[in-house]
């Protein structure tokens, strides 16, 4: 998806989203929580996932987000069980 459809679907002006997104992206400026909020529903993720700085935890988070309640809780236990040793 190219910066200015993200923009658009994220509700931006179409003649304004691809510099709005180029700015984000290269860090001129920062959204809002509320924009934030827009492109991770637009992207499919969670808000963590924008923040994430680590590549492994960022994807981590972004496939936990999208299984049931029954596998978070085995993933967890398998996580808490790897912890410990």
């Amino acid at each position: 998806m190219s910066q200015k459809q993200l923009g658009i679907e994220a509700g931006f002006d179409p003649s304004s989203a691809s510099p709005r997104m180029n700015q984000y992206e290269k860090g001129k400026h920062h959204p809002d929580a509320t924009t934030v909020a827009k492109l991770c529903e637009v992207l499919g993720v969670p808000v963590a996932y924008l923040y994430c700085d680590d590549d492994d935890l960022a994807r981590v988070i972004a496939n936990f987000s999208k299984v049931g309640e029954k596998d978070r809780k085995r993933i967890l236990a398998i996580v808490d069980t790897v912890k410990q040793s």
